[in-house]
């Protein structure tokens, strides 16, 4: 199948590019590189630089490769930014959106896959959150995205394009030593969590820790990214069965001081933590229930543990601490990284629990 992935550059979009090539599937890759990184593009993958606030150079570029599935991951994805910038995810992200489904109608693409977010559901009345949970967007980047499946179920009615939406909760992990998350800024608690033990931060902000949870901090569900794109790739396929809606998560959370102490002892770095006040409209919990895909579709986590997603995620960070910008560069070290830990420039405003949280990057 020839499949179009927008944000195919960016962290998830890049790993569900790169199975798509392994499973023989004609990839072309269109991204504006606003946060997306060339050397994250799959080999055998066909690259188109646009952005999808062009319309023009979008529609060219469906009619010229003719797709027969599309993978949306291209957005603006910092739900704390969002909340500031109400307008550029109401807006554009939902523009962008629109120039997409209307040119893959127009070109008669068929299968469309959604890259969508748990943010729906803001403070969930129950948990584990299954499909039936009640919507209520938790920032305009959720409702961005709910007004996009919304679309989604209009443009099959009227066009039969089958479409996936995957309403995921937090990636993490890495495919490959070398393919891995590379976000700037990094809002994800792994990522900012490893960077401590590399010497890239001071400490890391655990924001609030009088929580209703075992521990009292925040719980969250992490799913590493290669069981993300895999379940892309099944919901491909599965189109022929009609539209469907995925929660997509390990269905087990794991508290802010459990991934800390997880990564303390796959680093060997004592990463200091540092309590700060609660942020308004955290939830404590957040946990996917996936009993639908794993019932239709099959679908499974093979990384489901912790310390898997986390080992993963450091073999990444070790070999490329500064990310795609030093590809190739030696492992550092963990006890030269804290050496340098006292030194190192704090960037400790970011989002430090987990949250699910770039155009053109793919989350």
């Amino acid at each position: 199948m020839r499949v179009l992935v927008t944000g195919g550059a960016g962290y998830i979009g890049s790993v569900a590019a790169a199975q798509l090539v392994a499973e023989g599937h004609d990839v072309v890759v269109l991204d504006s590189f606003y946060q997306g990184h060339r050397a994250a593009i799959p080999a055998g993958a066909r690259l188109v630089v646009a952005d999808l606030a062009d319309h023009g150079a979008v529609d060219a570029a469906i009619a010229e490769h003719r797709p027969e599935g599309i993978m949306h991951f291209a957005s603006h994805t910092l739900v704390g930014e969002s909340m500031q910038k109400p307008f550029l995810y109401l807006g554009e992200n939902v523009r962008c959106g629109l120039n997409l489904l209307e040119s893959a109608a127009k070109h008669g693409v068929g299968r469309f896959i959604l890259s969508s977010t748990a943010n729906l559901f803001g403070l969930p009345e129950r948990v584990p959150i299954d499909e039936g949970a009640a919507i209520e967007p938790g920032s305009p980047y959720g409702e961005g995205k709910f007004i996009l499946e919304r679309m989604l179920r209009w443009i099959d009615e009227c066009f039969g394009m089958r479409f996936a939406a995957l309403r995921y909760f937090n990636a993490a992990g890495a495919l490959s030593p070398d393919l891995g998350e590379d976000h700037d800024p990094e809002t994800h608690l792994i990522p900012l969590v490893l960077q401590v033990a590399l010497g890239q931060r001071e400490h890391v902000t655990i924001y609030g820790d009088d929580w209703p949870t075992p521990d009292g901090t925040c719980v969250r569900d992490y799913v590493h990214v290669s069981d993300l794109a895999s379940a892309h790739l099944l919901a491909l396929h599965a189109l022929d069965g009609g539209s469907r809606t995925y929660n997509l998560g390990n269905g087990r959370g794991f508290s802010v001081r459990q991934v800390i102490e997880t990564a303390r002892e796959v680093t060997g770095h004592p990463i200091p933590a540092v309590v700060g006040p609660r942020r308004p409209g955290d939830p404590a919990v957040l946990v996917a229930a996936g009993d639908r895909i794993r019932a239709e579709l099959g679908w499974a986590p093979r990384f489901g543990d912790l310390r898997q997603i986390i080992a993963s995620a450091w073999e990444w960070h070790r070999k490329h601490p500064n990310g795609f910008g030093d590809a190739g560069t030696a492992p550092v070290d963990s006890t030269d990284a804290g050496r340098t830990a006292d030194s190192a420039v704090s960037k400790d405003s970011a989002d430090s629990t987990g949250s699910a949280d770039g155009r053109g990057a793919g989350g």
